[in-house]
């Protein structure tokens, strides 16, 4: 985004994933980036940092990661669609995230459940059980 003199404008780290919707709040990503979880072309950075078009951003949220370049720039948040249309995920990143989604989904097996509330005598074991620690 540019503002009326055609001349980029500048945007701090925190507020352009605020407004790429990485993160639901500016605190959120703030704190995301104080505690090391986005790195800017490799290295951690301050959330104050001023991002550029065509820097690299690695993005840690949860489980996911993501890998993304920097296509525009913005401080204001819009909707999802124009968010998009702020970075580029790279091709590694999006089959790493679809591989480690395939391996959580293969490991996460079912739990088995009891069929039904213990009766008298399998409360009376457990409550024996619980007392011998």
């Amino acid at each position: 985004m540019t503002n009326r003199d055609n001349q980029e404008i500048a945007v701090r780290l925190d507020k352009w994933l605020w407004a790429a919707r990485f993160f639901k709040t500016r605190s959120l990503s703030s704190k995301a980036v104080s505690g090391g979880h986005i790195h800017l072309n490799g290295k951690r950075v301050k959330p104050s940092r001023i991002v550029q078009g065509g820097e690299l951003l690695r993005v840690k949220r949860g489980t996911e990661e993501y890998v993304v370049r920097i296509l525009a720039l913005s401080s204001r948040r819009g909707p999802a669609k124009v968010a998009q249309t702020l970075y580029e995920e790279t091709e590694e990143s999006q089959a790493q995230r679809e591989k480690a989604r395939e391996e959580r989904r293969l490991v996460k097996a079912p739990a088995s459940r009891p069929e039904g509330r213990p009766d008298k005598r399998d409360r009376r074991k457990i409550i024996k059980f619980l007392r011998e620690d």
